[in-house]
């Protein structure tokens, strides 16, 4: 197969992602300094007296937003050209193109027919597998019809049903790649070219749905979430300053290196949930996984949504646990 051509791993990232918190720290400066002249402008306005306490608020906002631009300078002017010294472009093209397409399903019945043969039209499509997680509806019977494997995930949630995709790609023993993806038929398989053309670069290629030109006029991604990702995704670009440019981390649609995979599977927690995605980069880069992004393009989902894009409520409770997972770590791995 492809053991010839292993990419060398990167450095790992560093213990302590000084960008990170001093970007984190600045902001929290900055937010506080608002409230308190919110409150500050308020007590003027009614004629109260003005409150004792701004004084020292304003200081300590100060001293936060200075503290962290001194964290963000030490570690893009100092730290990061270390990091930079001896890069090559990395060029190993896999021996084998041929690819296992996995598909997480939940209650996906209306679509998972015609992603299952949209998959397996492709030229380099060895198989399709559907990863079923307690579907209510005819999603394995109708997956099955298509011509897709099909097996049942019976640990509920999302983290679950990724990882068991990953677990379903790398058991192939005739294909090296693992593509996984959703079967909602809000991505499509014509994008597998660009994943092939990015990945003699890397060890995993990410796809992300922040080109505006490549999305579909009406999606599941409102306009907080789009941005939102957007934030999170620059935020894991801190935390792994000078090991890639992240831009989405909430799509599942990405093509792996199996020999990757097995290395990265004992370090993942599947029962991080909707959050799973941004976990699985966090945890890849940190083990120093060679990851480049790639655009693909992003359409409309048939039916119902049933993870993080229901509403923008549920949107903003999953960033903010991608964002105390990206600072204070994950969830404990289960045993």
């Amino acid at each position: 197969m492809n053991e010839d051509r292993q990419i060398p791993p990167s450095g790992p990232s560093p213990a302590v992602p000084l960008l990170l918190y001093g970007l984190l720290l600045a902001l929290a400066g900055f937010l506080f300094f608002c409230g308190a002249s919110a409150v500050d402008l308020a007590m003027r306005l009614f004629g109260a007296p003005e409150p004792g306490w701004t004084g020292g608020a304003y200081l300590g906002s100060g001293l936060a937003v200075w503290a962290g631009a001194v964290l963000c300078i030490i570690d893009l002017f100092v730290l990061l050209p270390a990091k930079r010294r001896g890069r090559t472009v990395v060029w190993a093209p896999p021996a084998n193109p041929r690819l296992t397409v996995a598909l997480t399903a939940y209650n996906d019945e209306q679509s998972i027919a015609a992603a299952v043969q949209d998959f397996l039209s492709h030229p380099l499509v060895e198989r399709v597998i559907v990863v079923d997680n307690n579907s209510r509806d005819g999603t394995a019977r109708a997956a099955a019809a298509a011509g897709a494997g099909v097996v049942q995930e019976q640990r509920q949630g999302y983290g679950w049903c990724v990882y068991r995709c990953l677990e379903e790609g790398v058991s192939q023993p005739d294909t090296e790649l693992t593509l996984v993806c959703e079967g909602d038929l809000t991505f499509r398989a014509y994008d597998i070219d660009k994943f092939l053309a990015y990945i003699p670069h890397a060890e995993i290629v990410n796809g992300t749905r922040i080109v505006e030109q490549l999305r579909q006029r009406k999606t599941q991604l409102t306009t907080f979430m789009y941005y939102g990702n957007f934030f999170v995704g620059k935020l894991l670009e801190a935390k792994h300053i000078g090991q890639g440019t992240f831009t989405d981390v909430g799509t599942t649609y990405k093509l792996c290196r199996n020999q990757t995979l097995r290395r990265l599977l004992p370090a993942l927690n599947p029962s991080v949930n909707l959050e799973f995605n941004a976990h699985f980069l966090d945890v890849a880069l940190r083990e120093g996984v060679h990851m480049v992004e790639c655009p693909v393009t992003f359409h409309e989902r048939v039916g119902a949504s049933k993870g993080g894009n229901r509403s923008n409520w549920t949107a903003l409770l999953v960033g903010l646990r991608m964002i105390r997972g990206l600072v204070f770590g994950w969830k404990r791995r289960e045993p």
